[in-house]
């Protein structure tokens, strides 16, 4: 029994540790990647003037009211 502690506190550490590597690696590629490139893909064809006419128009925005 001696030695017992230390030698399940390596085994668990070391589990610990690799869950967590992969656990941060996979909601890398599984989440920030995607989001990174959806962003980019939504930015790449963006008019804000567009949309700030299309907000104007609906009424959204106070300080512009509809002509």
């Amino acid at each position: 029994m001696r030695g017992l502690l230390a030698r399940r506190m390596k085994f668990h550490f070391i589990g610990a540790f690799l869950v967590s590597l992969g656990s941060a690696t996979l909601y890398k590629f599984a989440v920030a990647e995607p989001r990174k490139q959806a962003y980019e893909d939504f930015y790449k064809n963006y008019n804000p003037m567009k949309d700030f006419e299309a907000m104007k128009a609906a009424g959204v925005l106070e300080s512009a009211p509809p002509k």
